[in-house]
Protein backbone atom coordinates (compact mmCIF):
# COMPACT_ATOMS: atom_id res chain seq x y z
CA UNK A 1 0.00 0.00 0.00
CA UNK A 2 1.32 3.48 -1.09
CA UNK A 3 -1.45 6.41 -0.80
CA UNK A 4 -0.80 9.86 -2.01
CA UNK A 5 -1.61 12.27 0.57
CA UNK A 6 -1.15 15.49 -0.94
CA UNK A 7 1.94 18.26 -0.78
CA UNK A 8 4.72 15.07 -2.03
CA UNK A 9 4.19 12.97 1.01
CA UNK A 10 2.91 9.71 0.74
CA UNK A 11 1.53 6.96 3.52
CA UNK A 12 3.23 3.67 3.22
CA UNK A 13 4.17 0.27 5.15
CA UNK A 14 6.93 0.23 7.54
CA UNK A 15 9.67 -1.77 5.82
CA UNK A 16 12.85 -3.61 7.36
CA UNK A 17 15.07 -1.36 5.72
CA UNK A 18 13.83 1.95 7.00
CA UNK A 19 15.95 2.03 10.44
CA UNK A 20 18.19 4.71 9.31
CA UNK A 21 15.87 6.77 7.74
CA UNK A 22 13.40 6.60 11.48
CA UNK A 23 17.00 7.68 13.40
CA UNK A 24 17.30 10.50 11.02
CA UNK A 25 13.89 11.78 11.55
CA UNK A 26 13.82 10.83 15.14
CA UNK A 27 17.11 12.75 15.85
CA UNK A 28 16.21 15.64 13.32
CA UNK A 29 12.30 16.06 15.18
CA UNK A 30 13.60 15.20 19.01
CA UNK A 31 12.67 18.98 20.54
CA UNK A 32 9.54 18.54 18.26
CA UNK A 33 8.40 15.07 20.29
CA UNK A 34 9.76 15.84 22.91
CA UNK A 35 6.93 17.27 25.59
CA UNK A 36 4.65 14.22 23.51
CA UNK A 37 6.78 10.69 24.14
CA UNK A 38 7.99 8.85 26.66
CA UNK A 39 11.69 10.29 27.69
CA UNK A 40 14.05 8.74 25.42
CA UNK A 41 17.94 7.51 26.50
CA UNK A 42 20.52 8.62 23.31
CA UNK A 43 20.30 4.68 21.96
CA UNK A 44 16.71 5.57 21.08
CA UNK A 45 18.24 7.60 18.22
CA UNK A 46 20.81 5.46 17.06
CA UNK A 47 20.76 3.19 13.93
CA UNK A 48 21.10 -0.02 16.16
CA UNK A 49 18.20 0.38 18.26
CA UNK A 50 15.94 1.31 15.56
CA UNK A 51 16.96 -1.57 13.41
CA UNK A 52 15.80 -3.34 16.59
CA UNK A 53 12.78 -1.86 17.34
CA UNK A 54 11.92 -2.01 13.26
CA UNK A 55 12.62 -5.47 13.76
CA UNK A 56 9.91 -6.01 16.26
CA UNK A 57 7.36 -3.69 15.07
CA UNK A 58 7.49 -5.62 12.39
CA UNK A 59 7.26 -9.10 13.89
CA UNK A 60 3.98 -7.43 15.29
CA UNK A 61 2.57 -6.75 12.19
CA UNK A 62 3.41 -10.20 11.14
CA UNK A 63 1.39 -11.65 14.26
CA UNK A 64 -1.05 -9.69 13.42
CA UNK A 65 -0.80 -7.48 16.75
CA UNK A 66 -0.01 -4.15 14.89
CA UNK A 67 0.11 -2.15 11.46
CA UNK A 68 2.87 0.19 11.06
CA UNK A 69 2.91 2.78 8.76
CA UNK A 70 5.29 5.81 7.73
CA UNK A 71 4.83 8.95 6.13
CA UNK A 72 8.21 10.00 3.46
CA UNK A 73 8.64 12.72 1.42
CA UNK A 74 9.51 13.17 -2.47
CA UNK A 75 13.12 12.53 -1.23
CA UNK A 76 11.87 9.16 0.44
CA UNK A 77 12.60 11.05 3.74
CA UNK A 78 10.56 9.65 6.84
CA UNK A 79 8.48 12.40 7.98
CA UNK A 80 5.92 10.59 10.02
CA UNK A 81 4.90 7.78 11.69
CA UNK A 82 1.22 6.16 12.25
CA UNK A 83 0.59 3.13 13.94
CA UNK A 84 -2.45 0.83 14.88
CA UNK A 85 -1.22 -1.21 17.86
CA UNK A 86 -2.53 -3.70 20.72
CA UNK A 87 -4.81 -5.30 17.76
CA UNK A 88 -7.49 -7.15 20.09
CA UNK A 89 -9.77 -9.65 18.22
CA UNK A 90 -12.56 -11.98 19.83
CA UNK A 91 -15.20 -10.03 20.56
CA UNK A 92 -13.71 -6.93 21.12
CA UNK A 93 -11.86 -5.97 17.60
CA UNK A 94 -10.17 -2.98 18.35
CA UNK A 95 -6.60 -1.35 18.51
CA UNK A 96 -4.89 1.78 19.43
CA UNK A 97 -4.07 4.49 17.44
CA UNK A 98 -0.67 6.31 17.70
CA UNK A 99 1.40 8.82 15.40
CA UNK A 100 3.59 12.07 14.69
CA UNK A 101 4.19 13.81 11.82
CA UNK A 102 7.87 16.38 11.22
CA UNK A 103 7.63 19.55 12.81
CA UNK A 104 7.91 21.24 9.19
CA UNK A 105 4.23 20.05 8.02
CA UNK A 106 2.30 20.22 10.62
CA UNK A 107 -0.92 21.95 10.08
CA UNK A 108 -1.58 21.10 6.46
CA UNK A 109 -4.07 18.25 7.17
CA UNK A 110 -1.61 15.32 6.16
CA UNK A 111 -1.96 13.99 9.17
CA UNK A 112 -5.70 13.64 9.51
CA UNK A 113 -5.79 12.33 5.83
CA UNK A 114 -3.41 9.55 6.97
CA UNK A 115 -5.97 8.53 9.59
CA UNK A 116 -8.45 8.37 7.73
CA UNK A 117 -6.66 5.98 5.06
CA UNK A 118 -5.66 3.94 8.00
CA UNK A 119 -8.89 3.86 9.40
CA UNK A 120 -10.14 2.31 6.29
CA UNK A 121 -7.56 -0.18 5.86
CA UNK A 122 -8.35 -0.99 9.71
CA UNK A 123 -12.38 -1.14 9.29
CA UNK A 124 -11.79 -2.83 5.46
CA UNK A 125 -9.05 -4.54 5.86
CA UNK A 126 -8.37 -5.71 9.55
CA UNK A 127 -11.85 -6.27 10.05
CA UNK A 128 -11.89 -3.40 13.19
CA UNK A 129 -14.78 -2.45 15.34
CA UNK A 130 -12.94 0.65 17.16
CA UNK A 131 -9.72 2.89 17.41
CA UNK A 132 -8.81 4.27 20.30
CA UNK A 133 -5.99 7.16 20.86
CA UNK A 134 -5.12 9.17 23.64
CA UNK A 135 -3.48 12.66 23.86
CA UNK A 136 -1.93 14.41 26.75
CA UNK A 137 -4.92 17.21 28.31
CA UNK A 138 -2.80 20.21 26.89
CA UNK A 139 -2.44 18.81 23.50
CA UNK A 140 -5.09 20.82 21.76
CA UNK A 141 -3.37 20.25 18.25
CA UNK A 142 -3.60 16.67 18.12
CA UNK A 143 -7.39 16.68 20.00
CA UNK A 144 -7.85 18.51 16.46
CA UNK A 145 -6.63 16.08 13.90
CA UNK A 146 -8.64 13.30 16.03
CA UNK A 147 -12.04 15.44 15.68
CA UNK A 148 -11.62 16.36 12.02
CA UNK A 149 -11.09 12.10 11.62
CA UNK A 150 -14.04 11.55 13.37
CA UNK A 151 -12.84 10.45 16.78
CA UNK A 152 -14.73 11.41 19.68
CA UNK A 153 -14.31 11.80 23.63
CA UNK A 154 -14.52 8.96 25.72
CA UNK A 155 -13.09 10.33 28.95
CA UNK A 156 -9.42 11.66 30.63
CA UNK A 157 -7.25 8.92 32.30
CA UNK A 158 -5.73 10.33 35.25
CA UNK A 159 -1.59 9.29 35.20
CA UNK A 160 -2.33 7.79 32.49
CA UNK A 161 0.76 7.51 30.24
CA UNK A 162 4.56 8.51 31.68
CA UNK A 163 5.75 11.17 29.04
CA UNK A 164 8.41 13.32 28.79
CA UNK A 165 9.56 11.93 32.17
CA UNK A 166 6.56 12.19 34.25
CA UNK A 167 3.14 10.02 34.58
CA UNK A 168 0.20 12.82 32.81
CA UNK A 169 -3.25 12.46 32.78
CA UNK A 170 -4.70 12.14 28.94
CA UNK A 171 -8.03 12.51 27.17
CA UNK A 172 -8.94 9.32 25.33
CA UNK A 173 -11.18 9.21 22.02
CA UNK A 174 -13.12 6.69 20.15
CA UNK A 175 -14.10 6.08 16.49
CA UNK A 176 -15.97 3.49 15.73
CA UNK A 177 -15.63 1.92 12.71
CA UNK A 178 -18.61 0.02 11.67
Amino acid sequence: MSTDLGDGILLRALHKGDAAALAEAYTHNRAHLAPWEPARAEEYFTLPRQEQLVAYTLDDVAAGRSWALVLTDADQRIVGRVNLSDIVRGAFQSAHLGYWIDARLTGRGLMRRAIQKALAHARDDLGLHRVQAATLVHNTASQRVLAAAGFTPIGRAERYLHIAGEWQDHLLFQRLLD
